[in-house]
């Protein structure tokens, strides 16, 4: 049994969004993100929905490899979408079928609610796709400098989401190397009812909890070794330079985001 983690994995394409430096990128997306979240009529909707198209269009990357990273959410954004439909009833009836009746106030909530956290995910998962964690961990170095001039560990964050990165592809070959010894051992994950499944993978929690703490020690122990003092006279390889063409994507979010003040 292997565990596939895609979502958010980099995509190595020659694009605009993929030349952009990490930080214009990061603080373009945080504001239109708010925007997404905020559409409340059509007007709004459909140029979210044009916005998120061309960024799409501009990203190069093929469109099963978007779905097969958003796949899993997008099957609870589903779900969500059909309790919206059948619990909100707001508004005139559309379709009545015995106890059950669709309302337009449901109907509206279904596609208005999907449709706008999808869009979201689409755009935060394209940050992920066309920024390599190394460019995010220099990004966010750069970002939090400043709390290091206040006594802040700006730096250290930096570091303990750059580590994050690095060991989810590792903890997910390890529970997938756990969850098939366990079954060698006659361990049933998809039998029983839902509390039985639950208590079969308490174990395999355990095992990956050990083997996180014992990374943990050894990567401690590694920085030990070689002296590591934090952010102190640290430089980068590949130094950040923010260009015409970030200034070009932050006018065209700050554009996009007038837009949807101006339809609301």
């Amino acid at each position: 049994m292997a565990l596939r983690i895609e979502v958010g994995q980099y995509y190595a394409a020659s694009s605009p969004l993929h030349a952009l430096d990490a930080r214009a990128k990061l603080c373009c997306a945080l504001p239109v993100l708010v925007g997404l979240f905020c559409i409340s009529n059509p007007a709004q909707l459909v140029a979210g929905a044009a916005f998120t198209a061309l960024l799409l269009a501009l990203a190069r990357i093929p469109a099963g490899r978007i779905l097969a990273s958003t796949r899993p959410l997008l099957a609870v954004l589903a779900l969500l979408s059909l309790f919206n439909l059948v619990f909100v009833r707001t508004g005139e009836v559309v379709v009545a079928l015995g106890p059950l009746a669709l309302t337009s106030g449901g109907v509206w909530a279904a596609v208005l609610y999907t449709t706008r956290f999808a869009l979201a995910l689409f755009v935060g998962s394209l940050v992920l796709l066309t920024t390599t964690p190394t460019q995010l961990s220099d990004a966010f170095d750069r970002m939090l400098s400043p709390l290091s001039r206040l006594g802040l560990p700006g730096h250290e964050i930096a570091m303990v989401f750059s580590l994050m990165l690095r060991f989810v592809p590792t903890l997910a070959d390890e529970a997938s190397a756990i969850i098939e010894a366990q079954s060698l051992r006659g361990g049933a994950f998809d039998e029983g009812g839902v509390i039985q499944r639950v208590r079969s993978i308490v174990p395999v929690v355990v095992a990956l909890l050990a083997s996180g703490l014992r990374h943990a020690e050894g990567l401690s122990r590694a920085l030990d070794a070689r002296c590591y003092e934090g952010g102190v006279g640290r430089t980068h390889l590949h130094e950040q330079r923010l260009r015409t063409r970030d200034a070009v994507a932050a006018l065209t979010s700050a554009a996009f985001l007038c837009a949807l003040v101006a339809l609301g």
